[in-house]
């Protein structure tokens, strides 16, 4: 591990310190960059403006990250894996957006097979609802016979949006909420879609690495322009009412 004095340190008191460079992020592990702080709107708006996620165990203290390589879906005209078009083509399922961010959350929190419990602890959860409730965190929600199979939920600022986690129920319940907020980030001219570390699930579904410095430079430049301020609703042509859905 590199040097422990390259850590920076955050005062839980104010949610107004700046953060130091994401490039001054260690290299093992991999974009480890701050500690401490709060999961306050005003700190974590901060954060992701720049580039900077948090991420940690509940039985530790807060963890702030900026990797390199930054994993991300490109927003342009790359075609969409054939089994995921396969998955989309079915008249089975409805997708919404913002119906039951309390519920996807709650469902990407749960244990997963073979992991021993989570990293997204309630004071996480509780942070993003935050965010939510201001507007800037959302959630895709994927319906079968009403009944909740896959969603994701994550940060918008400006043309970014900031992808958290994301959970499946039935078999690609997860890859059509990535395939249609895809679809509809395009459709709003988003300029960046983060998934922030790589997994072979991400890179099946199209996820590529981009150099940090020139992820935040993207963010930069994405984050500044007109923020789609939620709660948001698909105006593309989703299946949103194929089914009944659940009540959120």
């Amino acid at each position: 591990m590199d040097s422990p004095v390259r850590l920076y340190w955050l005062d839980p008191r104010d949610p107004t310190q700046a953060f130091p460079d994401p490039r001054l992020a260690m290299k093992e592990p991999n974009g480890l960059l701050a500690i401490g702080g709060d999961l306050s709107v005003q700190r974590l708006i901060r954060a992701y403006s720049q580039g900077i996620f948090p991420w940690y165990n509940p039985d530790e203290p807060i963890l702030w990250w900026s990797p390199d390589p930054r994993v991300v879906f490109p927003l342009d005209d790359s075609p969409t894996p054939r089994t995921v078009r396969r998955l989309a083509a079915r008249n089975d399922y409805a997708v919404t957006l913002d119906r039951a961010f309390d519920q996807v959350i709650a469902a990407c929190a749960a244990p997963r097979p073979n992991q021993r419990g989570t990293w997204l602890g309630h004071e996480m959860q509780r942070a993003y609802r935050n965010l939510h409730d201001e507007g800037y965190a959302h959630s895709v929600e994927v319906w079968r016979d009403g009944a909740l199979i896959g969603g994701l939920y994550g940060l918008a600022l400006g043309r970014a949006f900031f992808g958290e986690s994301m959970f499946s129920r039935s078999s690609g319940g997860s890859k059509l909420a990535i395939h249609w907020i895809r679809r509809q980030l395009r459709h709003w001219n988003f300029d960046l879609f983060d998934c922030q570390v790589g997994s072979e699930h991400l890179s099946l579904l199209g996820a590529r690495d981009m150099p940090r410095e020139q992820f935040i430079n993207r963010v930069h430049l994405a984050t500044s322009r007109g923020h789609r301020r939620g709660p948001w609703r698909f105006d593309i042509d989703a299946p949103a009412s194929a089914l009944h859905v659940g009540r959120s």
